[in-house]
């Protein structure tokens, strides 16, 4: 019987080295793999996939745009103090004015000179010069439905003579007479009018 050959050992593994894959796929076929996908898929409406050979970046947040809204000055409502309440103010800052004769502001005035600045000069609202023609140019108001910022006109024989702006509680903020100053005052006659400017 012939001898048989000694079985070969196992050759030990060199170090750094690594077994290579069965099949290797060329790089060129790998870079085009992409490519091909993204043609295909943009020529049908689609979007390209991601490569698979790095994580995909973060698409940038879709940001909503919130609606442009257009208001037109002109026609917005304006939530406006009330023009008797504005000419009670602009009265009341007139205070310590002298009473001068004919003057109609903005350093001195007098009863009427006063009512018509701060209504023609100050809220442009045309109203007549004298405390008589304001009176007639108002819309009545019993005494018992007056409110601040009305005006007060004090009358004899039917006509108004003198004329302030009401500031509630029974007191009229008003110019006087010579020597005196724009100060506010209590009604001290019962003989007056309230009138309402349009």
């Amino acid at each position: 019987m012939p001898a048989s050959s000694p079985a070969r050992p196992a050759r030990p593994a060199r170090p750094g080295r690594h077994r290579r894959p069965a099949r290797r796929l060329p790089l060129q076929s790998l870079a085009l793999t992409p490519l091909l996908g993204a043609a295909l898929l943009v020529g049908t409406g689609g979007a390209p996939p991601a490569s698979t050979t790095a994580p995909p970046a973060a698409a940038p947040q879709a940001v909503k745009a919130a609606p442009k809204k257009t208001v037109n000055v002109a026609s917005a409502p304006v939530a406006a103090v009330p023009r008797r309440i504005q000419a009670l103010r602009l009265t009341a800052a007139q205070r310590g004015k002298p009473y001068r004769w004919g003057a109609a502001g903005p350093y001195a005035f007098d009863c009427s000179g006063l009512i018509y600045y701060v209504y023609r000069t100050r809220l442009h609202v045309a109203l007549p010069r004298t405390a008589n023609a304001q009176r007639l140019r108002t819309v009545r108001v019993a005494k018992s439905n007056i409110l601040a910022g009305d005006l007060v006109f004090f009358m004899s024989a039917g006509r108004a003579y003198h004329v302030g702006v009401y500031a509630g509680s029974g007191k009229v903020w008003h110019s006087p007479r010579p020597g005196q100053r724009v100060q506010l005052s209590k009604l001290w006659t019962s003989a007056w009018v309230a009138g309402r400017v349009r």
